[in-house]
This record gives structure tokens, sequence and C-alpha cells, in this order.
């Protein structure tokens, strides 16, 4: 039988209130993900044939007919489980239907009527919310005979859909919607348009944490935990509060080398976590205490530098290191001299398992979103270069002196410099590493990255009858 609503969890604080949700349930493997990617307009889940390859729930903003409203992905629902990872995402699924407005059960045409279909079916009617019950895989003339069967389960309505090809799924969608609360137009209330929520992307290894952090920065079960590496497939949304500010926090399935990279679905979870690592603003990026920093470590976090995104770095299970003796110093350097590009990043020591140093770990993390997003005025910034130049002088180039005009702050997230000199190619790559550092510590840009762009102040005419490159330009 199915069991009953989880008792660890209040469904209803899970989130924010703000737009209706939307849950698809249904046995494994009967097409959910795929619905799910289907009305969110891109591959946001993992689909295989293989059963019960979505754990968490995921969720996705999608709007239908004007209506917007979240929808949720949940693994199969199944009678019996075979240990406490399936457990855990049973649990997932019934959360999702607790917080829902509205339920999409989806039965599975291809396969045909299952017992578990009706146990099902009795235990959604006890949940008093509006439930739509759609045959998916009636994608030939030869499938739609079976929606028929269906009918022996003792519904009013069934609706026949290809969730792969999006066959009915229009006349699905329009009923649905009709039991949504109607959106409030921001222009009608009388608030401003609201800001994209900064997103915070949890990411590592397999297997060091990544999802318990999750779940203890929520305050419930959000992700599934398990000893086992590579439980989360997806990368996992959730809306988030950081120390009063709106976000959203992403957690994703561990990174390994390609080279250990054998199963498709796992491929596909470690370009989904790489994506999260574009989608991200703040980079929380977790180390396993005991194991140290590896080599694929740095990969991920060289690939956060280049797209110049906010870093913080998180050293989880703190407090088995910690019986052992670990020295936090001594384990910092050892960190910093290992990833010697990141010697501006923090770094904070926790145990998502118990909450050692999270809420300081939070606090780290608010300073380095406000350098991130840090803007001075001009007047300030010509300041300090001009402070900076004069205590340590540009080198000489070619022969001629470098010499600095102005520069202006030209981009924020990350802070972007434009510097206007004589000639651009002549500021070398120590004497950008200088002014990065000066900059971070005399502006308030501490923990955050930095991009220079170096312009010739004449660049649009003297530099093209000269011949000269127009600027150039690096990340720090």
């Amino acid at each position: 039988m199915i069991r009953s609503l989880p008792k660890f969890q209040p469904a209803a604080r899970e989130l924010p209130r703000n737009l209706p949700i939307v849950a698809i349930v249904g046995r494994p493997n009967v097409g959910k993900s795929t619905f799910f990617n289907r009305l969110v307009g891109e591959r946001r889940a993992i689909v295989d044939d293989l059963p019960g390859v979505t754990r968490d729930r995921n969720y996705a903003e999608t709007v239908w007919s004007g209506r917007r409203f979240l929808l949720v992905d949940t693994g199969g629902l199944e009678s019996a489980t075979a240990g406490k990872l399936e457990e855990n995402v049973q649990a997932q699924s019934h959360l999702a239907v607790a917080e829902s407005d509205v339920i999409v059960f989806l039965l599975d045409g291809k396969g045909g009527l299952n017992p578990l279909d009706e146990e099902a079916v009795g235990w959604l009617r006890q949940t008093e919310k509006p439930v739509f019950f759609a045959v998916n895989k009636l994608d030939s003339r030869q499938r739609e005979n079976n929606l028929y069967e269906f009918y022996a389960l003792g519904l009013d309505k069934l609706y026949s859909i290809s969730a792969e090809h999006g066959l009915g799924i229009p006349d699905l969608m329009d009923d649905v919607v009709q039991h949504l609360v109607p959106n409030i137009d921001p222009k009608e209330d009388g608030d401003a348009a609201v800001a994209a929520p900064l997103r915070v992307a949890i990411v590592g290894r397999p297997n060091v944490g990544k999802s318990t952090l999750t779940n203890r920065l929520l305050g419930f079960q959000r992700s599934v935990v398990d000893s086992i590496p590579g439980t989360t497939r997806d990368a996992v949304d959730t809306p988030f509060n950081l120390r009063g500010e709106s976000c959203v926090l992403i957690d994703t399935a561990g990174i390994r080398r390609k080279a250990r990279i054998d199963d498709r679905i796992e491929r596909f979870s470690v370009s989904r976590s790489l994506n999260a690592v574009d989608r991200g603003d703040l980079i929380v990026h977790i180390i396993d205490g005991p194991e140290n920093v590896t080599d694929q470590d740095a990969q991920i976090l060289s690939y956060a530098v280049q797209r110049g995104k906010a870093i913080l770095l998180v050293v989880n299970k703190w407090d088995l290191v910690r019986e052992t003796g670990g020295d936090p110093d001594k384990y910092r350097d050892e960190i910093k001299y290992r990833l010697s590009f990141l010697e501006y990043v923090p770094i904070s020591f926790i145990s998502a398992a118990t909450g050692l140093g999270v809420r300081k770990m939070l606090e780290t993390a608010a300073r380095v979103v406000q350098a991130y997003r840090r803007k001075v005025s001009t007047s300030s910034l010509n300041q300090a270069l001009q402070e900076i130049v004069q205590a340590h002088t540009v080198p000489l180039f070619r022969s001629r002196p470098v010499k600095f005009y102005y520069g202006t702050q030209t981009g924020t997230a990350p802070p972007t410099f434009t510097f206007f000199v004589n000639q651009p190619d002549g500021v070398l790559e120590s004497y950008q590493r200088y002014l990065v550092n000066q900059l971070r510590q005399r502006l308030g840009f501490v923990n955050a990255p930095i991009r220079l762009h170096f312009r010739a102040r004449r660049e649009a005419t003297q530099g093209r009858r000269k011949g000269n490159s127009p600027g150039r330009s690096r990340s720090a």
C-alpha cells in the first residue's frame, strides 16, 4: 500500500506561496520527467528508460495561457521500497503532493493498467485537491484504444496525451490552470517589478555533503540524502532566503572526472552540474574535509573562475577532521597553496550534518555577495587609482612609460573596471595582479572576482591609424 505522508516535515513551510504549485506524480517510468520538460520548454529533468531516475523534487517556474506557476517533477510512487534511499524518494513524492495546489497523475498507456494505479487513485482521492488523470504514451492509433481500460479505475475523465510528442497536452493544461489562483499583476498591486533572485549553486564531488547542506540551510528534507555517492542526479532548484534576500538554491549532482563516468545518467548529471555553475551567481564549493582538496576540485573551481562567479569554499565534515587534531589555520594554508588562483576566496569550516559553523558560513556568503555586487563612484575609483600608481609605478614598456589616464567601473557581478591608458599592451600580468589586489583592499572588493579592461584613450582614431590593438582585458 502507498504509505501516508511522512511526519518529519510540515510541508506547508517549504516554499513561499507567491506562486501556485502543480505536482506531477505517478508510477516509475510513466513519463513524468518527459512531461515536465515539455511544459518547461527545456531539458531540466533527466529522462531515461531506466525506472527511478528522478529522486528529488525538481521545481521549475513555467507559464500556460498567461498563468504562471511552479511545476514539480517527482520520483515514482511505489507500493514497496527496498531500502532507505527508496523510502526517501517516496517521501519526496508525498511531500510534493502535500504542498501542491493541483495534481497531475500520469498513467502508462503503453504498459497498461497496473494494480498500483488503483491504490494511488484511492490515495489521491483523500487529498481533497484537484487531481487530473492523464494516460501518457498514447502516440499511435493502436495505443489510443488502451485509454478505455483505465476507466476501470472509476474516473469521470481521462486525458489522452503523449508527453514525448506533445499530443493532448493543451486540453489537459487548459483545464489544470483553471484551478489555479490567478496571478497578481505587480503593476496593479502597486509594487515594483521584482528583480531576479540571487542564484546560489552548491557544487562539489559526489558524497561531500551537498544535499545535507541544502537540507540544513532550508530547514527541511529538500533533497534525498543517502550514503551512496551520486544520490542526487538532477540540479534541484528551491527558493531560499539568505539573510533577508530572496535566492534560489541549486543543489547539484556530484562532478567526477570524465574518465570515471560510465553511466549515461551520471554523464547527464555532470552536464547539469556544470550548467548550474553557469546559472549560479554564488558558487558554494564543498570540499570533503577528511579527503582535502583534489584535482577535480581544482578543475570545478577553475571553471567557475573563468566565468567570473562569486565563490565560497566550504570544508565539510570538519567535526571529523577536528577529532583527529585538524587545525583550521594549517588546513586553510594548505588549500591556498594547492589552489593558489583562489587567494581572494574565503574558506568556511562546517559540519552540514550537525550544523557546526553553518551560521558563520552564511555571514561570509552574504559578504561575498555584497562585494560581488558592489558599485563605486568614478571619483572614488580614480582617487584610489592615483594612489595605487604612485605607490608602485608601472614598469616601462618598450622603453616607454605606461600612463593611466582614468578609470571607470563598467559592470558588477562580477565587478568590472575599464582603464584608459596610452599603451594597453604595456600593463603586464604582474602589474595587473597588483592592481587587482589593491582595488580589493582599498575599495571594498575583498573576496570578489575582478575583471579588468584596458583601452587606449583615443583608440577610435590613433589606434586604428597606427595599427595598435584597441585594448586588452583580463579576469582575476
